[in-house]
């Protein structure tokens, strides 16, 4: 009876291994049984002496290639080969020696802990692993060590966690950023005579906001010329911050100085630098220089490493350089006002400029003809005083809009130019006229007292406080008049029939002249003439019929029209009859 054999792996000698004997009680001694095998090697791996039963390996077995293998026995008659007895299964089991390192996950294990950690501070964990038998003495029980990376790090010799060992003075990514630590796992516990890998953890210190930025120099100095626009570029200036990233993000503001309202600071993002620029314009003939004083600090402090008045100050000299400007206007634009029926040579107001230098250049003015293109005005070049040149009339042009220039005698590339609005205030000089061309009827069964017609008039003038017009008869028109006018005070009149019933063959049209006074200083006014026919109506006053020319009216037709339009007819009529 057998059931399980042991072999020692790695066998070195240059025999064959015995392993063990394989007996059946039906072995009698006497040569009669002989001994068969088979499963797993049976063969090759694994032979029996057929006679004695002795099992033997024929080469070195590596119990981490394959820890056992099951095999089968058997005893035959040794004349006639039947079995004697049924198959025995066994298996042969490899012992297992020391004979493989520890070896690690990763070649190369990365990581980061940030800087000024305290001792102990967790930074990674290594895994090594050993195919020697766990269950067998200590082939398989591992402890780590450190080998290289003191006394910065420290590992735990049973899990392989790492952690920092020294203090946070101590660990300073500006001093140094960059370790390489080498950690071995050694088996039989770490005891002498045990197997040992290596694995390499490159470690950084990552940055916290420890250092706050600090400027370059003391006091910075800049030139800019006077007439430089506001918001141009005057300056960078540079503070630097030993930290990286976010923690190395500053702000800039100006915080003293005579020149507050005049300069602002921003940040470059990108750089980190500050940018000074021009909020107001600059005027070297008023100040030649200003000082500030600037303050850099972080944009993001960490109050655990730097307190909320980590800041450093510098000061800046800006001086103004001294340009040749063009004559300034006293005023942005100029409006001006004069009547329409000023005289021409009248005067109707100046404009001023003054070279803004310290030289103060004489200044000459002159009017860009462009425009004004009718020479409508002039200016006198000493004095910049405004004269008119051609009569005005507000009722064409109610505004001009010209261009002063001034110019310096003695740089005359030194040009400025300023705008003048010229307002022409009205003056009562023209008659108030009949808005439209009125032409209506009369029924001939009219009453007397009736409205037939409502008038109203236009004026091209503007009063102050708006027209105010008056109607009336004119003296020709009131002789045995036959219509009334009536004001309505509300700029319009009505015409009134002063007799009942016209008759229309006695008389078809009749003509009234009406007088529209403006009732302004000096008064004006016209005469305007209203063509009244005289129709056929239903008793509901609706038109049925008029003479030619009435109806001419109607239609929009005047009488030398619709003759025209009847002699067209009959040489029509006389072409197709042959007459």
């Amino acid at each position: 009876m057998w059931r399980q054999f042991f072999l020692q792996e790695e066998y070195t000698g240059t025999e064959h291994q015995y392993i063990g004997k394989l007996h059946s009680d039906m072995d009698r001694g006497d040569g009669t049984v002989m001994y068969v095998l088979a499963g797993e090697g049976a063969g090759t791996i694994f032979v029996i002496d057929s006679n004695s039963g002795d099992l033997h390996a024929t080469r070195s077995l590596d119990r981490e290639e394959k820890p056992f293998y099951t095999l089968r026995a058997q005893v035959v008659n040794k004349k006639n080969g039947l079995p004697l007895e049924p198959e025995t299964e066994f298996t042969v089991k490899l012992h297992d020696i020391n004979d493989n390192e520890p070896k690690f996950d990763k070649e190369v294990y990365t990581a980061s802990v940030p800087e000024r950690s305290h001792i102990g501070t967790y930074v990674t964990q290594v895994t090594a692993h050993d195919a020697d038998d766990e269950m067998f003495g200590y082939s398989a029980k591992l402890a780590y060590s450190i080998s290289q990376g003191h006394p910065y790090f420290s590992v735990e010799p049973n899990t392989g966690i790492i952690r920092t060992a020294l203090g946070p003075s101590d660990m300073d990514r500006e001093q140094r950023e960059h370790y390489q630590v080498v950690i071995e796992a050694k088996d039989m516990a770490g005891q002498r005579g045990g197997l040992t890998g290596t694995t390499t953890v490159n470690i950084s210190l990552t940055d916290v906001n420890d250092n706050p930025p600090r400027f370059t120099q003391s006091i910075y100095q800049f030139s800019v010329p006077e007439i430089t626009k506001v918001g141009s570029l005057v300056g960078r200036i540079r503070a630097v911050d030993a930290d990286v990233g976010r923690n190395a993000e500053m702000d800039y503001t100006v915080v003293n100085g005579d020149g507050l309202d005049v300069f602002d600071i921003s940040t470059d993002r990108n750089t980190q630098e500050g940018i000074l620029s021009l909020k107001k314009p600059l005027d070297y003939e008023k100040k030649k220089s200003y000082m500030l004083q600037i303050q850099v600090q972080n944009t993001h402090p960490d109050t655990q490493f730097l307190s909320m008045d980590a800041k450093d100050i510098a000061n800046i000299r800006v001086s103004v350089e001294d340009v040749d400007e063009p004559p300034q206007f006293e005023k942005i634009n100029y409006i001006l006002e004069v009547k329409e029926d000023a005289a021409v040579g009248t005067v109707i107001g100046s404009v001023s400029a003054v070279d803004p230098d310290i030289l103060r250049s004489p200044v000459k003015y002159s009017i860009d003809r462009h425009t004004d293109v009718d020479r409508i005005f002039g200016v006198y070049a000493g004095n910049g005083s405004i004269f008119l040149q051609r009569p005005l009339d507000r009722e064409e042009f109610a505004w001009h809009n010209i261009s002063v220039i001034a110019t310096e005698f003695n740089n005359p590339e030194q040009t400025s130019r300023v705008p003048v609005y010229i307002r022409v205030l009205d003056v009562n000089d023209n008659p108030p006229m009949l808005a439209s061309f009125y032409e209506t009827f009369v029924c001939e069964n009219a009453k007397a007292g009736q409205k037939i017609q409502t008038i109203s008039a236009v004026d091209p003038d503007d009063p102050v406080g708006g027209h105010r017009f008056l109607f009336s008869l004119a003296p020709e028109s009131s002789v045995r008049a036959n219509f009334s006018v009536r004001d309505n005070g509300d700029n319009t009149a009505g015409i009134f029939t002063r007799r009942t019933g016209f008759g229309r063959m006695h008389k078809s049209t009749h003509l009234v002249a009406v007088v529209i006074s403006d009732g302004h200083i000096p008064m004006q006014s016209s005469t305007g003439t209203l063509t009244i026919r005289v129709c056929t109506c239903d008793r509901d006053g609706n038109m049925e019929m008029c003479n030619a020319e009435a109806l001419s009216s109607t239609t929009g037709l005047s009488t030398g029209a619709l003759v025209a339009i009847l002699l067209c007819i009959l040489i029509l009529l006389c072409k197709y009859s042959n007459c």
